[in-house]
Parts: structure tokens; sequence; C-alpha cells
């Protein structure tokens, strides 16, 4: 296949969602959705009322149309839930999945990408995280369901993805390794997902997509096409200044006097050996303009993967009132990115936007009571009897520390998973009819909004986007 030059990056939790996705593909580039805690955010969606009724269309096209009954009759609530009344809990995701939840996973994943398909014939991808491992599989099962063209994996090392898309091809059980902390040597765990098995009956077995990992160096890169049980079909190549999680810095961390993470020559990526592999590669963080796209063609690079512009684009998931705020402090040149090196539970340094309110203030941070309801980020550990159980730096710290976990590891640690979906504007409402407060991530280079923008306008379309990154430059 030949690949369009521009993929949309897949930010966040709900950031790039279908609509997003759906309007970069029918326009000739490749959108991705997030595959992230898409089975919360259905039910969220449905207990808003699911206003345009996009939800219930999508499952209405599910091939189980008992599973997507259920799912609707559980949790749509006509006209939406009361403002001050939270959201109804769904299960959270562990190594073990009972059968709804299950079906849950595989019909979130299938309504996302049937959104983002509908009505073109564009290149659709999704984007996971290879750290969130226990819904990773029958959400993707059920996007290759929808017809997903292309799997993108990062945060990790994704070995085992192309066996898993060949199973799944084949409507095949598959696994993928839990990592499990302080796992004694030679002890292995696995998370696993049968297609067959939660459901009645069998699927048509979906055509097999296309599969990307995102890497940070040419030598992952290099192990993965060496090593991987399955075809590696392009690159992701994605430096620290892109938004989100960030790999950390090779070696010994050493901090800023801000208290980022340094980045050194150990940190560059090896373009020319990247290039030597001979897959289309796409380069990614601060790519954002149409001379780094000519830069990185004249690398070798097919093109380029772009979030920030897009997070703040019309059709992006992000609530409209952070979408304002970020444009107006890019517009007075105010606008900061941090990038947090323990703020993620999952130990990656993780980039974040000051934004008022949020949980980038260290006053909204304190006022937070800790918890872990959501669940996503979590890691799984051994009790004393030797069995998987999960826990979160990020919940409360009386509870880490009973799980086994050090005190020290909640230090800073804040709770990603409520605040993406504050993002979205499907915050949880706690008991004291307080709204969980966002945690916005973009990368360091936000600069092409106010190009982008004019002197004039205060928003802007993904087809702007677009258009910036292909003007040719002279």
């Amino acid at each position: 296949m030949k690949f369009p030059q521009i993929i949309q990056g897949g930010m966040g939790a709900g950031v790039s969602d279908w609509r997003l996705a759906r309007s970069v593909s029918s326009q000739g580039q490749i959108g991705v959705v997030s595959g992230v805690a898409l089975d919360l955010i259905l039910t969220r969606r449905l207990q808003l009322g699911d206003p345009g009724g996009h939800m219930q269309r999508a499952l209405k096209a599910f091939p189980d149309q008992s599973v997507a009954r259920r799912i609707i009759e559980r949790y749509f609530i006509d006209g939406g839930k009361p403002s001050d009344q939270p959201f109804a809990r769904k299960p959270m995701v562990g190594h073990k999945s009972n059968r709804f939840l299950e079906q849950l996973m595989v019909a979130s994943g299938f309504a996302e990408v049937f959104l983002a398909k509908e009505g073109h014939d564009g290149v659709v991808g999704i984007n996971f995280l290879q750290k969130i491992q226990a819904p990773l599989l029958p959400t993707l099962y059920g996007a290759m369901l929808a017809g997903i063209n292309i799997v993108l994996v990062g945060a990790g090392i994704p070995l085992e993805i192309p066996e898993v898309l060949e199973a799944f091809s084949h409507n095949e059980p598959a696994q993928l390794k839990l990592y499990v902390r302080d796992a004694p040597r030679g002890q292995s765990y696995e998370s696993s997902f049968d297609p067959t098995s939660p459901f009645d009956t069998p699927f048509p077995a979906p055509p097999r997509p296309y599969f990307f990992p995102i890497v940070s160096s040419a030598t992952l890169a290099g192990l993965l096409v060496k090593k991987c049980k399955g075809p590696v079909d392009g690159l992701i190549v994605e430096g620290p200044l892109a938004g989100g999680h960030n790999a950390p810095p090779r070696g010994k961390t050493v901090l800023s006097p801000e208290g980022e993470p340094l980045y050194g020559d150990r940190d560059a990526i090896d373009l020319p050996a990247i290039k030597a592999l001979g897959l289309p590669f796409f380069l990614a963080g601060s790519y954002s303009s149409p001379a780094r796209l000519q830069e990185a063609c004249s690398a070798g690079a097919t093109g380029i993967q772009v979030g920030t512009l897009f997070a703040f684009c019309e059709e992006s998931g992000l609530a409209e009132e952070i979408k304002r705020e970020a444009i107006a402090d890019c517009r007075r040149g105010t606008q900061s990115v941090f990038t947090d090196p323990i703020a993620s539970p999952t130990g990656f340094p993780f980039k974040v936007l000051s934004i008022a309110d949020s949980l980038s203030e260290a006053d909204v941070y304190e006022e937070r009571s800790r918890n872990c309801d959501l669940g996503y980020l979590r890691e799984a550990y051994l009790r004393a009897d030797g069995t998987p159980a999960w826990r979160c730096s990020a919940e409360n710290q009386e509870t880490y520390v009973r799980h086994g976990g050090k005190l020290e590891d909640t230090v800073g640690r804040k709770c990603l998973c409520n605040g993406l979906m504050a993002n979205i504007g499907l915050p949880q409402v706690r008991r004291d009819k307080t709204l969980e407060r966002p945690l916005v991530t973009c990368g360091d280079d936000l600069s092409g909004i106010t190009r982008i923008l004019g002197p004039d306008r205060s928003s802007y379309r993904s087809s702007d986007v677009l258009d910036y990154l292909l003007t040719k430059e002279s």
C-alpha cells in the first residue's frame, strides 16, 4: 500500500475520537482513533443521552444484536443523566474479565472504528498503549470487526502484536505477556482473549490490519523487525517532544532546574538506521510544519505523525473550554508545557499543558481526594499467595502501601484516567458534587496553531491543519 504523508496522532482517551479520525481520513490522510478506555467512553456517552444517536447507530451495526441491546439497556439514559449525578460505574478491567465486560470492550472498539470509517473509503488507524495491557485484546478485536486498517502500538515493546493480529484474523485466541511487578524469574503471566468465548455465535473472521509500532530508537525498531513473529508494516518514530507519554532518557535520568528530564545525544534517533530497515516510517514529535514535513521526507520518511495541531481543532474530542483557553494562551504567547517525570502512574515522563483549574496546578492537585476507580493505568503485582492483583501509585497512599507498594512511589502521581475523562467532557461527579478536573497533554510545539489561525480567527478545523502542513514551502 502507498501510504499518505500525514498520520493524525492517536491522542489521549477520546481526544482523537471518531469524528476527528473520520474527518482526516475522508480528506485522504490517515485518521487515528485512540483505543484507550473506549469501553468507559461508550458507557458515559450513552449516559449523557447519546447526543446525535451515534453510539446507538454504531451498536445497531454490531454483529451480535443481543449484546448491543444489553449495553444500551444498561447504560442509555434518554435525555441524559442529571448534571449533578455521577456516572454509573462499570467493572474495572483486570487480567480476568467477566463475559459482559469482554462483550462491552469488543463492542466499544467496534463502535468507535465503525463511526470513524462511516461514509468514506479512507484509511483509519487505532492507537493503543502497550502498558495498558488488560483491555487491549478485546478492544483490538472489536476494532478489527469494524475493518480497522492500521494498528499503532506504543509505550512499550509490542513484540506479540503481529501474532495477535494473525490469530484474530482467524477468530483464534491470542495472548499478551502480562507484566507483573517483582514476579519471580522464569515465572510468566499472560492476558488472553478468545474471540469465540463471549458470544453465542462466532463472527466472520475479520481482515488483518497493518501493524505500525511506535518506537523511540533505531535499536527498538530493529528489535521489533527482527523478533516479531509476523510482519511489521511500518514505523512511527517518535522523539521526546511529542505529547502524552514519552520514552524516558537513556541512562540515568537527570532533571533540569525546572524538574524536567533532560534528553541528550544518546536519545537522538539514528534515522539512516531506521531507513535501512526498508519499511515506511513516519516521524513524530514537533514535526508539525510544512518545513519539517519536507525535512522528514528528505530523510527518507514517508511522512509525519501530527498530534497537537489536531488536538485543538474543532473536530477533536477535547472539551470546548479547554480548546478556547489553550488557543487564547497561544495567541498571548503564554502557553506552557511541562514534561513531568513523575505524574503518570506508568513511570513514563508525561507532558502536561498548563491550564487553569486543572491538575496542572498544584493546589488543584492537592485538593483532590486520591482514589482509583477506573484502573486503566494500574500495574499487576503478586499477592503473598502468589496470585496476581492490581494497584495504582496514584490511588490512596494507604491503600497502595497495603497492596505492597512503596510510599515514595506515590509522590506526585496524578490520576490520568479521571483527568483524561474530564478533558473530553466526561468528568465523574464525586459525593460532594465536585467534578474531576482535567489533566491536558500536548506536544512541546504549539506554534503552528497561531500560524493556522492567522490574525482574526479563534478556531480552526482539521482541513486547515492539512492545508497548512501540505503547503509547499520554497
